[in-house]
């Protein structure tokens, strides 16, 4: 993109200084050629700056502003002359055409194409509803982008989640919420300062996988001060899901009505199923609920609970699987110790065995980690 902007700036300054000097030569005759050429080149080097200043000023403006100005030029020009039409018919044309006329069309032009270009820069966000006609493509098998939220960035599994492909051609990024990492590289706190740091360079990893397709959008509500508010928002008028690490915001979305991805959620949804009669490798690390039961982690944080397992606290054993709960905090493991016969335990004994670790899993706080 970069590449390509200087390209056209230099193109159109060479273009600039040709037409400015054969005007100059052209048209100063009682000079000699070679003031001539030097007043065409400084011509045409305070023209291309002009070119380039009027760049670099329309810079923050996007193509969907651009079409949307013309749209509402388009809309501004038709509206007067129409009303021009309704006078020349209430006056009659034989009096249009007897009096100068031109200052009202002029004023009655810009009035109304200045009204229809601000009109449509309000509702920018609502054209497609003003003008249900643009939207003639149908959205049923429509494959939606995917808005990245700021979030996410300090979680360096998404750079492997975007390595796979899935995500190919449909990650956004709003470029107010880099601006804002940017602004907090300079603050006083070295933990905000540090985690902005590593979030910016997440983004460039991100960046420079070719098959991705990183785009940024210039989407932005200014009136809106709170940032997640600010995405949701973005993600509601532009038809996007959200991709995220925060869990706290997976109740938000259904409030606001935007689906979220939830990073955390995915990589639980991936976790390898532990069947019931194999065998696992865990280390006992605490007491259970109920006598002789033992509580173990796995490395991802699946809780196992084995029963038999009190008399190797601090031990690692062996254990069957008996079977896999899963719950909305997370997974389960119950399984006996390889130590202990699994055909001793009654069917009574195995039922307490799974009522009391429900009991368990309700007051535990150190469930699976998403």
């Amino acid at each position: 993109m970069t590449h390509s902007l200087s390209f056209v700036r230099i193109f159109y300054t060479l273009l600039s200084l040709l037409f400015c000097t054969s005007f100059a030569i052209a048209n100063f005759a009682s000079q000699s050629v070679l003031i001539k050429i030097v007043i065409g080149l400084i011509g045409g080097s305070v023209f291309a700056a002009a070119l380039i200043a009027l760049d670099v000023l329309f810079e923050k403006f996007n193509l969907k502003t651009f079409n949307l100005m013309t749209l509402g030029l388009f809309f501004g020009y038709l509206m007067s002359e129409v009303i021009w039409l309704i006078l020349q018919g209430i006056v009659g044309e034989t009096i249009f055409s007897s009096y100068n006329y031109f200052p009202l069309k002029a004023v009655l032009l810009l009035v109304f194409t200045f009204l229809a270009m601000t009109m449509t820069a309000r509702a920018a966000n609502e054209m497609h509803l003003i003008i249900p006609f643009l939207k003639l493509k149908q959205t049923t098998f429509k494959k939606k982008d995917i808005l990245i939220d700021p979030a996410i960035l300090s979680d360096s599994r998404i750079i492997d989640l975007a390595s796979t492909g899935l995500l190919d051609h449909h990650l956004i990024m709003p470029r107010f919420a880099v601006k804002e990492l940017q602004s907090q590289l300079e603050s006083e706190e070295e933990f905000i300062k540090s985690k902005a740091k590593r979030s910016l360079e997440v983004l460039k990893k991100l960046e420079a996988i070719p098959a991705l397709d990183l785009r940024f959008v210039d989407t932005d509500f200014p009136e809106i001060k709170e940032q997640m508010a600010k995405l949701l928002q973005i993600a509601r008028t532009s038809d996007t899901h959200l991709i995220t690490s925060d869990i706290n915001r997976i109740q938000q979305s259904s409030v606001e009505g935007v689906r979220i991805i939830n990073i955390h959620m995915l990589s639980h949804a991936l976790k390898p199923i532990t069947q019931a009669g194999e065998s696992i490798t865990i280390k006992v690390q605490r007491y259970g609920k109920e006598p002789r039961q033992g509580v173990g982690y796995l490395d991802d944080g699946t809780m196992v609970v084995v029963n038999g397992g009190a008399e190797f606290i601090g031990e690692t054993i062996k254990a069957y699987v008996l079977s896999v709960k899963h719950t909305s905090s997370g997974r389960m493991i119950f399984c006996n110790a390889a130590e202990e016969d699994a055909s001793s335990f009654s069917q009574q004994e195995n039922t307490s065995f799974y009522k009391s670790n429900e009991e368990q899993e309700d007051n535990e706080n150190q469930t699976s980690s998403f």
